[in-house]
């Protein structure tokens, strides 16, 4: 047997897009690790994320419990349940993430977004991931949750080390740290818990609460709601906001635009879910012996859903290898598709989008001290681990100082 294309090699962690584009042209097949049957075309990503009958949910589920694992309550919430569990358990939570909600959250992202920027302006050099891709989001998730200040720089930590339990074959020392965290997650959210139970509040904990006491859901499932909660809520908006200085320190022309003219951020977002999604994939598992574009797939087979590939598709999106800021045809499937989409895509989107503004309007440019990022390894999630940059402030003179900055920046 020829050997696998593997997913997890380390060069195709580093850029995945080419491997990307040869299984877009094979069509389905199997792939490492563990001979799992890769999707790549958007007609193919989106009938599968489309179809729970067929490929189920409980192929992710399965992939956040290895065998050095006794329990994941990850496992057990929403996003990789099937209907009809999976509908209620989503109208628990849905109303914390629709447009009423933000709305009134929007004026404290802002708020928090302005004074994180202005922080790291003045110090210039700066780690951008570590110091505010990852400080939005951990911070907004602990106004979601009406966490302790104390405990809120642990939700980036325990958000990483789930996403990475189905990366690979981690070390045993790994393995155990890994465990650990677990177990201090659990503690923490049994301990929110209890003391919503005795205190309730506006926040989604006590929202949690009050569906437990209405016997909507147990324990149990509020605490894979929890559990979610941190690779959903705190990675997405991290790897986006990391992979647009990215994009952004690539593509001079796009960065020039969006300085001179800070309506352009939503578009510039849309496009930087399409070019580099901080969601690359996800998996399902074959229920029934089927097809996929002419291929059978037996049952029981795992399917890995590449959505990064599927947004670089040529015919769906012409030109989908290059970054068009003002693009006609963009997609939501980088927040997935059909019964699994994203609760929290506006959200995101919202502290992207804030957190960008803040930033920008701060700014004549910025560069990259590293000629490339180091990316995550993870199957699912991609963007950087760290960014060291040097932040150019603006001045009065701000055309001038942002013509420099067009001209001194990387070309297209």
């Amino acid at each position: 047997m020829d050997r696998l294309l593997d997913l997890m090699a380390p060069d195709v962690r580093a850029n995945p897009y080419p491997l990307y584009a040869t299984l877009r042209r094979q069509g389905p097949c199997q792939i490492a690790p563990g001979g799992m049957w890769a999707v790549a075309r958007y007609p193919d990503v989106v009938a599968v994320l489309r179809d729970p009958v067929r490929f189920s949910s409980t192929g992710l589920a399965a992939s956040f419990v290895p065998p050095w694992l006794t329990r994941n309550p990850v496992s057990e919430s929403l996003v990789m349940k099937d209907p009809p569990e999976h509908a209620r358990l989503r109208d628990v939570i849905a109303h914390a993430f629709a447009p009423p909600a933000l709305a009134r959250l929007e004026p404290r992202i802002h708020a928090l977004a302005e004074d994180l920027a202005a922080g790291i302006v003045e110090r210039q050099d700066i780690d951008f991931v570590a110091e505010f891709s990852m400080q939005l989001p951990v911070r907004v998730l602990g106004m979601l949750l009406g966490l302790e200040e104390a405990l809120i720089p642990r939700l980036k930590i325990w958000a990483g080390d789930l996403l990475d339990i189905p990366a690979g074959q981690p070390t045993p020392a790994r393995e155990g740290e890994i465990r650990a965290s677990l177990v201090e997650m659990e503690r923490c959210f049994e301990a929110l818990l209890a003391g919503r139970q005795a205190a309730p509040g506006e926040d989604l904990a006590s929202d949690l609460v009050r569906a437990e006491q209405d016997g909507r859901i147990d324990r149990r499932e509020s605490m894979a709601f929890l559990f979610a909660l941190l690779p959903a809520g705190v990675e997405t908006t991290v790897h986006l906001l990391g992979n647009t200085m990215v994009v952004l320190a690539r593509h001079a022309q796009a960065l020039a635009r969006v300085l001179a003219d800070r309506q352009l951020i939503p578009a510039l977002l849309e496009e930087v879910l399409r070019f580099e999604p901080p969601a690359h994939s996800s998996l399902r598992l074959v229920t029934e012996e089927t097809e996929i574009a002419g291929v059978r797939i037996p049952r029981h087979a795992v399917v890995v859903v590449l959505i990064a590939a599927a947004l670089r598709d040529e015919d769906r999106f012409p030109r989908a290898g290059e970054f068009l800021l003002e693009r006609d045809r963009t997609s939501n499937l980088p927040f997935g598709h059909g019964i699994h989409y994203c609760l929290g895509h506006l959200l995101a989107r919202l502290e992207a989008r804030l957190g960008l503004e803040a930033l920008l309007s701060r700014i004549d440019g910025f560069d990259l001290c590293e000629p490339e990022p180091r990316w995550s390894r993870s199957l699912i999630a991609r963007g950087p681990v760290s960014l060291p940059m040097r932040l150019q402030p603006a001045t009065p003179t701000l055309p001038a100082r942002r013509e420099l900055a067009v001209t001194t920046a990387r070309t297209e």
